[in-house]
């Protein structure tokens, strides 16, 4: 079942907020790991680098929670819980250096590193839960 990412909860996702994503390990233990958002056709989306851990948590469990939290406001936050809609390189280099615009005010990602494959993450929400709004 979906659920729509719009009003406040999206202000969130589009504003200069980190998230936090959680993944499940093979063990089953969570990772979180802190990262940069966007949002687009509703649909929660992070970059990241290929080899990296919560991307390969993703690609064998697809469920994944994202919480981002107003950097203004700590006690204001969406928590997004739902499973991978995509993971695609496609557009991602473009991405993360609309992501550094976002976040640093740079027209490209000043911390690529050699021979790194960006990857775009597209998250299908199934529950949005808004605290503090």
């Amino acid at each position: 079942m979906s659920a729509k990412i719009e009003g406040r909860a999206e202000e969130l996702l589009r504003d200069k907020n980190f998230a936090h994503v959680a993944t499940l390990r093979a063990d089953g233990s969570v990772q979180v790991a802190p990262t940069w958002v966007d949002v687009q056709d509703g649909q929660p989306v992070v970059n990241t680098a290929e080899g990296r851990a919560w991307p390969r948590n993703l690609q064998r469990d697809p469920r994944v929670t994202v919480e981002v939290q107003n950097m203004e406001n700590p006690y204001e936050y969406v928590e997004i819980r739902g499973r991978v809609a995509e993971i695609t390189r496609e557009g991602a280099d473009e991405h993360i250096n609309a992501m550094a615009k976002k976040y640093l005010g740079q027209d490209e990602y000043p911390y690529r590193q050699p021979g790194e494959q960006r990857v775009i993450v597209r998250i299908e929400p199934e529950h949005v839960f808004l605290q503090g709004a």
